[in-house]
């Protein structure tokens, strides 16, 4: 199974260019205020604007009303959105691909997860994928700490699952083959400084992807 890679909170479109070059299949554009990744839309354009046909723009926001999220995707042309913050329903949104993203503490979390995914089962509208992060209280993403692989392990949510929360390019083989995702989601673990990706770090990621397929 090919594992795909993310490579979230680019801040930049030569980043993005290198991101892409790279291999990274798609990026992660952070409209999170309270993030030091966070872009404004003229930034983000930018960066869309450079990425090859085949690497997917991935607008990122927390707690944002449904409104918000589908105007600024659609302000960009981006396709796909990843919701961090409270999923309380299977609400999608309109003429996007959506991704909930959720905080993994303990068993708990995956029965939560679980029924989250079924209850959009029964809406008859699935997510296109789930992301699971490590919890950390009062923050959402790039926080460098590791998701509970253990839990992870055996899970099946029923959708694609994306696993994020401090991979770096030493660890993410590992995670691969303990997990087995679908995708993997990495910002701090590439960075030479907040929002700015390391090249050399990015292709190290991405090699140590194929080393744990």
């Amino acid at each position: 199974m090919r594992v795909r890679v993310k490579i979230c909170g680019i801040t930049t479109p030569e980043d993005a260019q290198s991101a892409a070059m790279l291999g990274a299949d798609a990026i992660g554009l952070n409209f999170y205020a309270k993030s030091p990744r966070c872009i404004d839309a003229a930034t983000a354009r930018a960066i869309v604007s450079v990425l090859p046909v085949f690497v997917e723009p991935v607008a990122l926001f927390v707690n944002e009303p449904h409104v918000v999220v589908q105007s600024r995707c659609a302000e960009l042309g981006v396709r796909t959105s990843q919701i961090h913050g409270e999923q309380t329903s299977p609400v999608p949104i309109d003429h996007l691909r959506w991704i909930p993203a959720f905080a993994v503490k303990d068993a708990d979390s995956l029965i939560r997860i679980s029924s989250y995914v079924e209850s959009c089962r029964t809406a008859g509208t699935l997510p296109a994928a789930i992301l699971v992060d490590a919890h950390v209280p009062g923050m959402y993403g790039g926080t460098g700490r590791a998701a509970p692989w253990h839990l992870l392990a055996d899970f099946k949510p029923g959708v694609p699952m994306i696993l994020a929360g401090g991979l770096t390019p030493d660890n993410v083989a590992e995670a691969v083959r303990v997990v087995r995702p679908w995708a993997v989601d990495v910002a701090s673990g590439v960075e030479a400084s907040p929002g700015r990706k390391d090249a050399e770090l990015v292709r190290r990621f991405i090699e140590a992807v194929r080393e744990g397929e």
